[in-house]
């Protein structure tokens, strides 16, 4: 249970607004001439956040044992109008953690202050995950170059095979890995062969739901049943590295109090985006799960390699990581620094 109070600057003893002349301020943001204060607008499909820019006190932890504990000044946005996705329940209420290459984002501010790496990894299990700023993975883990767009850089990867079960195509698309996008949206012709593959060797009964959700292909399970077996899907990525993703699909609680699943797929009219996805119901399901994921920003690589972050037993190391915890809530834990402190967002 998390205190979800709203983040105040002026009860943070710490906090200081970030000039207009600030080299974060930048020329593409606005400036509140009175106060001299520069202002943010953040756009995300058809939600918003538009505030003011903050800098206030990081609290993080190492690996090491006995914990060292380490504070970091960075700059976050402290949102004062949001919009869409943003007030939702588990859509960021209680703030959005900024990851992003851009010189703003949390990672890019510790490695900008030689606090860590310019890297950091991400784990996710069944209901709760970790991010770790630092960690550049493994000798032996996978990996797949990003595509580096200058004018607006994401995490993007190309895949050039996809396999459902035993069916194969060679057909090549990139897509954003995005651990905040709530869904893992995939355009025509990948959708379509995922989703027909797929449903040619599901043999419960489809699903339809009473009210009208984005999930085109969803099963009940009978009484008896207490699990069921889905092909097995693989992306293979540029360079011959395979993405195996264990949690294709997602449970759900029916209407009528009975269990079901769906193919945890929605088809994009626009990018490809490698996401989570969830059910309120029963259980947070993604396509990163059972994945130490790691974002190398110096070598401009995605690293994956099966893990389980509960206890991970490694050599310490000068990474800074955050308590175990849900990832839609880590967030605001980490950057609390005071119990009027727990509505942040990240930019």
């Amino acid at each position: 249970k998390f205190d979800l109070n709203i983040y105040s600057p002026s009860k943070s003893t710490t906090s200081s607004p970030l000039p207009c002349n600030s080299t974060l301020c930048g020329p593409t943001r606005a400036c509140l001439t009175r106060s001299n204060t520069c202002a943010y607008q953040e756009l995300y499909g058809t939600s918003s956040s538009t505030g003011i820019l903050v800098d206030d006190v990081l609290h993080l932890g190492t690996n090491t044992n006995p914990q060292d504990i380490v504070d970091v000044s960075v700059t976050f946005g402290c949102g004062k109008n949001q919009t869409g996705y943003f007030l939702e329940s588990g859509g960021g209420i209680n703030g959005i953690f900024g990851l992003g290459m851009g010189g703003i984002s949390v990672p890019s501010i510790l490695a900008s202050k030689s606090v860590t790496a310019n890297s950091f990894s991400m784990c996710f299990a069944e209901s709760s995950g970790r991010i770790e700023f630092g960690d550049k993975g493994s000798a032996d883990q996978k990996t797949t170059p990003f595509n580096l767009q200058k004018s607006n850089p994401t995490y993007n990867i190309t895949v050039t095979q996809v396999a459902v079960g035993n069916n194969v195509t060679d057909l090549e698309f990139t897509a954003v890995f995005d651990s905040g996008s709530a869904f893992t949206h995939l355009n025509e012709p990948t959708y379509s062969f995922i989703a027909n593959n797929f449903i040619s060797q599901i043999t419960e009964t489809p699903y339809k739901f009473p009210y009208e959700v984005i999930f085109e292909y969803c099963y009940s399970l009978s009484a008896t049943q207490d699990g069921y077996t889905t092909p097995n899907l693989t992306f293979t990525m540029k360079g011959e590295s395979q993405f195996y993703v264990t949690t294709p699909t997602f449970n759900f609680i029916r209407a009528d109090g009975g269990q079901g699943y769906c193919l945890a797929i929605v088809k994009s009219e626009g990018i490809n985006i490698i996401g989570r996805e969830y059910s309120d119901h029963v259980s947070i399901k993604n396509f990163m799960t059972g994945y130490r994921l790691v974002f190398d920003r110096d070598e401009m690589v995605l690293g994956w390699k099966e893990s389980d972050f509960v206890h991970p037993k490694r050599t310490p190391s000068p990474s800074l990581y955050g308590t175990d915890m849900p990832p839609h809530r880590r967030a605001a834990s980490l950057l609390k620094k005071n119990p009027n402190s727990t509505q942040l967002i990240a930019l």
